[in-house]
């Protein structure tokens, strides 16, 4: 028998939550899963991609018993922290390409804008309250050297006669933004803006009202693997006859999988409200923005009107291993403050309310991987989201279920199903320290870029080398 075990999970302290998780405030978590239980199906992580599973797995099987084991709530994780973007795969369909073909590639792309509707469906309905906005998804640049940096994405849907990436100026980015920092790029149209823990919340409770059991505070030590594998949590023993593993960064714990992912974090402010002051500059609606910059920022608009604005630090887990550093660290918003300042000058007065971080789960390809773990036709994973995946986890749930189900459908069978088209990492300590001159080459690149100066050759050179584009 082949046990698996996980690392202990660093819980954030409430104070150091997101301030998604603060601002919908404390709900009483479910019971944590105490003594023996059985189920058909167990789903080890309550963020997007668990949640998702399981609903699909309950669309297409109502009567499977499936239950959800989560280490913190629901949200807890990258679900509850990100910076509540939403878009399509079309602005990664080149990389899907060459993971996954052509024809695959377009599928993919289409069934996460098939996703926003059915987002924009649950809203709708009032099942779900997500203050979602699709007012656009912008990719711009601020400088000459992020010009362009979405051409490969448009070329390759204009080779399909797609046009869902479409130009936009300057004056149009001021326009909708109230800043005049980018002034070129591309948007996305049918995508926006989402409160990511009222979404996470939503999905929760739409979970359990379609039976699906949910544990919270309920970590998981170790898989013992076999006929039916065994989920060992600090009071209880779970049995099932399928397991899935979707627990984002955290799914580094096993050496199968982080042989392929690097764990990275980014860093995030919330402003204090100032509605009136954005209302005067112009930016009055539910965009999301991305520059093109390596160390992405990423920024929107509350309709309360706070400025959400985050940007990758380039602080690296050494083994993978997550800890407190990765929910929040006191202090270290300067970088974050400097770029909010120099996107929206008129807000150089504006207090900065709440900060913190999270763990993101990266592959080489900047694509999610699914499948199975080596030798265990019963253990299933989704992970490497890559720090987007509202409209992404949707998707990957249907692969997952597809999977737990035994289908042989387009979604069991495409290309992001399987690690053999992965690009593997080198071992440690390689991987750490030559992730972390690469990251801080990265930044000196951005610093100079952003200035529109050019680095020197070592600096270009180092910033090269990291895994994708």
């Amino acid at each position: 028998m082949t046990s698996y075990t996980f690392r202990p999970v660093s819980i954030a302290a409430d104070r150091d939550r997101s301030f998604w998780l603060q601002d919908i405030g404390a709900r009483p978590a479910t019971q944590p899963l105490s003594g023996e239980a059985d189920c058909d199906v167990a789903i080890v992580g309550g963020g997007y991609c668990g949640l998702w599973t399981a609903l699909r797995l309950k669309e297409q099987a109502p009567d499977l018993r499936v239950t959800v084991l989560e280490a913190d709530i629901c949200g807890g994780g990258a679900s509850g922290r990100n910076g509540g973007q939403v878009h399509s795969w079309f602005a990664e369909i080149d990389l899907l390409e060459q993971v996954a073909g052509a024809e695959q590639a377009l599928m993919l792309a289409q069934a996460t804008t098939d996703a926003i509707e059915e987002l924009a469906a649950l809203q709708a309905s009032g099942t779900i309250d997500m203050d979602l906005r699709l007012d656009g998804w912008m990719w711009t640049a601020s400088s000459r050297a992020q010009e362009g940096a979405w051409s490969n994405a448009v070329a390759g849907c204009a080779a399909r006669g797609l046009t869902p990436l479409v130009p936009i100026d300057a004056a149009d980015i001021r326009r909708r933004t109230g800043s005049g920092a980018s002034y070129t790029g591309v948007v996305e149209d049918r995508a926006g803006t989402v409160h990511p823990a009222k979404l996470a919340l939503g999905l929760r409770s739409l979970a359990l009202s379609r039976g699906i059991v949910i544990h919270e505070k309920t970590p998981v030590s170790r898989i013992d693997t076999g006929e039916r594998p065994a989920l060992v949590t600090p009071s209880g023993r779970l049995r099932a006859g399928r397991v899935v593993i979707a627990t984002n960064a955290w799914a580094s714990s096993l050496s199968e999988l982080r042989r392929y992912l690097y764990i990275v974090d980014s860093q995030i402010i919330a402003t204090a409200p100032v509605a009136e002051l954005l209302d005067r500059i112009g930016w009055t609606g539910g965009e999301s923005i991305c520059d093109a910059q390596a160390h992405v920022l990423y920024y929107q608009r509350t309709p309360a009107g706070r400025v959400i604005f985050g940007r990758g630090s380039g602080h690296i887990a050494f083994g993978g291993v997550l800890g407190d550093a990765f929910n929040r660290v006191p202090g270290r918003t300067q970088d974050n403050v400097r770029e909010l300042h120099r996107v929206y000058p008129q807000l150089k007065d504006t207090a900065v309310e709440c900060d913190w971080t999270g763990p993101i789960d990266c592959m080489a390809e900047h694509l999610p991987a699914f499948g199975r773990l080596r030798g265990q036709p019963n253990i299933f994973f989704g992970v490497g989201f890559n720090g987007t995946g509202i409209a992404q986890t949707p998707v990957g749930g249907r692969i997952l279920a597809s999977l737990v189900l035994g289908k042989s459908d387009k979604w069991s069978t495409c290309g992001l199903v399987g690690l053999e088209r992965r690009t593997p990492l080198p071992p440690e300590p390689i991987r750490y320290l030559g992730a972390r001159i690469v990251r801080h080459a990265i930044r000196i690149r951005n610093d100079a870029e952003i200035e529109n100066r050019r680095p020197n050759a070592l600096v270009r050179y180092l910033s090269s080398l990291t895994p994708g584009r």
